[in-house]
C-alpha cells in the first residue's frame, strides 16, 4: 500500500537519508543564505514572494519586509499560516541515463505564522537586524542615518514565528565522475 504523505507531519522529510535534524546546521544556513521565499495563501491560491530576510535566534523567528501595501501584506492579513524556504545548489551530477541525473543541494523549510509588526520599536529593531545582516561593515550613526519613523511609514515589516522546520541536503564524494557547477557553463549572470 502506498504511503499517505499528506498524513505525515508537515516538516517530515520524505527521504530520511537526506534529512538534516541538526538544529545548529539549520541555524547556520538561515544566517548564511541571502534570499528566502515566503509562501502565503489567498482564497486557495498560493503566492510566493522572494525577499531578503534575517533569522533572529533569540526570538526564533524570521524578519522580513515589503512595500507598505501589496499582495504579501493582504495575504498575511487574511491568513497567518505561512511556509518559508531557503536553498543552495551544489554541483550537478551527470549519469549515463537521464533519469539518474541529480544535483547536490541544501535547503531549509520553515512552517509558522506571520504577523505584521505594528509596534514601531520592534519594526525598527527588525529593519536594523536586516541592515546588520546585509551591510555588516556599515554602522548606523557612523555610515548612515538610523531608521526613522518616516521610513517605518513606508514599509511593512513581518515576523514569522517558527513552529517547525526541516533541513535537507544531498552531498556526494568530491571525486564524483563528471560533477560540475552550473556557473561553469553559465558564467555570465544576467544584469538586474
Amino acid at each position: 500500500m502506498p504511503r499517505d504523505y499528506a498524513a505525515l507531519p508537515k516538516h517530515q522529510v520524505r527521504r530520511r537519508d537526506r534529512a538534516v535534524e541538526d538544529d545548529a546546521w539549520i541555524r547556520a544556513m538561515l544566517h548564511r543564505v541571502p534570499i528566502g521565499a515566503l509562501a502565503t495563501m489567498h482564497n486557495g491560491q498560493p503566492f510566493i514572494n522572494s525577499n531578503l530576510f534575517v533569522y533572529d535566534e533569540e526570538e526564533h523567528c524570521i524578519y522580513m519586509h515589503t512595500a507598505r501595501v501589496g499582495r504579501t501584506q493582504a495575504n498575511v492579513e487574511r491568513e497567518k499560516a505561512v511556509c518559508f524556504s531557503i536553498s543552495e545548489m551544489g554541483r550537478l551530477l551527470p549519469a549515463e541515463e537521464a533519469l539518474h541525473f541529480s544535483v547536490e543541494y541544501a535547503g531549509v523549510t520553515i512552517f509558522g505564522t506571520a504577523t505584521i509588526i505594528r509596534e514601531r520599536k520592534e519594526a525598527a529593531y527588525a529593519l536594523q537586524r536586516l541592515l546588520d545582516k546585509y551591510a555588516p561593515h556599515l554602522k548606523p550613526g557612523r555610515d548612515y542615518r538610523p531608521v526613522v519613523d518616516e521610513e517605518l511609514e513606508r514599509t511593512t515589516v513581518y515576523r514569522i514565528d517558527i513552529e517547525a522546520w526541516s533541513g535537507k541536503k544531498k552531498q556526494v564524494e568530491p571525486d564524483f565522475p563528471g560533477a560540475y557547477r552550473y556557473e561553469d557553463y553559465y558564467p555570465e549572470k544576467p544584469s538586474l
